[in-house]
């Protein structure tokens, strides 16, 4: 992998990551998921390009906006967590857990079933 995409939370969606769904407010992870990230993670896997996460420089963030952000890409958009986790990179350096957070809620994500 040689090309790689990049999302700043910070200049690219919002210096305040808010609550989980649109419906409870601003700057939500489903938000961030459906306006900025599905659409990244994708162009990274139809080109094995590698996406750079970088969540630094924000406010903060709710363990609801993450789950919903990142787990919601297996849940609710389809994507395989293999394709995800080998081309995804997520940057913390001021709060270095969430890293392995995100990961945990890539793995404990199931695909809703439909029909």
């Amino acid at each position: 992998m040689t090309n790689r995409l990049e999302i700043k939370v910070a200049s690219d969606f919002t210096l305040s990551p808010g609550p989980r769904y649109i419906s409870e407010g601003l700057h939500s992870g489903e938000a961030f998921r459906e306006e900025v990230l599905k659409h990244k993670i994708a162009l990274a896997i139809k080109n094995n390009w590698k996406l750079v996460i970088d969540l630094d420089n924000t406010s903060g963030y709710g363990t609801s906006f993450l789950e919903e952000a990142f787990g919601g890409l297996i849940r609710h958009n389809g994507f395989n967590i293999s394709d995800i986790l080998a081309h995804l990179e997520i940057i913390s350096v001021e709060e270095d857990y969430l890293v392995d957070d995100i990961k945990s809620y890539l793995e404990k994500a199931k695909p809703v079933k439909r029909g």
